[in-house]
């Protein structure tokens, strides 16, 4: 096995002093036992030491036992890889979902390790933090290792690259947005008609002017949720001049902050707000407490996802509630079935959301309301039969 010299050798390299290559700056850590180590210390040849990895019933008890005390005493981990490839199997499937510092998708991806645990199939997890060249590196990589398939929230309107993947054995399932594409599997939630209840909820009590924390355009949910916003307005006759948008570039809790000052600051104030998401509503109802706002006799705020903290909050949260451990779970199912050359055919599965009203949102200054809410004593649901699930 070949050494690296040490620093006082090196200046003795012709090619580190002539320029010819760079010195290696990397710091090594220990080097990794390799099968060769396992049979060198049992005392007997690589291929044994591979039965016993892979055939055990071909190695004899006696020489079972050796080969596995050695691999206890030298701490020797299987390459995983490479025994899926000698075995002709893949158990390993990538996820990479857009901000898994975001409790919905955190619970997404617990959903998506459940359904993957079942068949005992292990996930790699990856967060594109809504930037597509690092959706697209992830996706190289996953790739690279040889993935099973992969499950994408994308971070942009081109599909192109998950087509690419595709058609060289990939498979691939699109989590959290309707695919475009028919032979595409995807699983997602009604967004338009999540934001539509939202914004029906704020007009029911009395809202006439209603602010709303959107995030990029690039994002096919902050598309969906705006059509669906907008779509209750003109179902109450108000129009698009009554939603007053502002585009923030982070779905987080800072974006929240940064919009509600914009719409602070930008004339006439809307005496209600919908959110893009529940991460934004928090930074906004901060934000708000901050100016010295009352959450909701000033300002009615409505959340999107109903992640865990949304009722927990000292007023809280009103928000349109997703299934996500279940959108984790059937995007893994549908991966799982559709892989392979006689995997089952692409389905679409769309989730119907569910309004739970809480109290930040609350009647409009001038406005009545047209209908009960639930105060700050419990929660009351909106829209039906929760989170159902139908195929298209």
């Amino acid at each position: 096995m070949a050494t690296t010299p040490d620093r006082a050798d090196a200046s003795s390299d012709p090619a580190r002093l002539t320029g010819s290559r760079p010195a290696d700056t990397r710091r090594r850590g220990p080097r990794r036992t390799s099968i060769s180590d396992v049979a060198r210390h049992a005392g007997v040849s690589l291929g044994t030491v591979s039965n016993v990895l892979n055939r055990p019933d071909r190695v004899s008890e006696t020489t079972r036992e050796r080969v596995q005390r050695a691999i206890e005493e030298l701490s020797f981990i299987p390459n995983g890889s490479a025994r899926q490839l000698r075995a002709g199997t893949i158990s390993t499937v990538g996820a990479v979902l857009l901000d898994i510092a975001n409790p919905f998708f955190t619970e997404v991806a617990r959903g998506i390790e459940d359904r993957l645990s079942l068949d005992d199939y292990t996930l790699m997890l990856a967060s594109s933090d809504g930037d597509v060249a690092r959706e697209a590196r992830y996706l190289r990589l996953f790739e690279e290792h040889g993935v099973l398939g992969v499950l994408v929230t994308p971070a942009g309107a081109d599909l192109d690259h998950l087509l690419e993947l595709r058609s060289r054995g990939v498979q691939v399932v699109l989590l959290d947005q309707t695919s475009p594409v028919a032979d595409v599997s995807s699983v997602a939630v009604d967004d338009v008609a999540g934001a539509a209840m939202a914004v029906r909820h704020l007009v029911s009590l009395g809202h006439r002017r209603v602010g709303f924390i959107n995030g990029p355009a690039t994002i096919q949910q902050c598309v969906d949720r705006r059509a669906g916003a907008l779509r209750a307005l003109d179902e109450a006759g108000l129009g698009a001049s009554a939603l007053v948008e502002v585009e923030v570039p982070a779905l987080n809790a800072d974006g929240g902050e940064a919009g509600v000052t914009e719409l602070l600051v930008g004339g006439t104030a809307p005496t209600a707000l919908f959110c893009v998401n529940d991460l934004t509503a928090l930074g906004a109802m901060r934000t708000l407490r901050a100016h010295g706002l009352s959450i909701p006799d000033d300002m009615a705020v409505v959340g999107y996802d109903d992640v865990n903290f949304a009722s927990m909050l000292t007023t809280p949260l009103t928000s349109v509630r997703q299934p996500t451990h279940r959108l984790g779970e059937v995007a893994a199912d549908l991966l799982l079935r559709g892989a392979g050359p006689d995997g089952a055919p692409a389905q679409h599965v769309q989730f119907q959301p569910e309004l739970v009203v809480r109290a930040s949102s609350g009647a409009a200054p001038s406005g009545t309301i047209a209908g009960d809410v639930a105060g700050a004593e419990g929660d009351e649901r909106v829209g039906g039969v929760p989170a159902t699930e139908t195929l298209r």
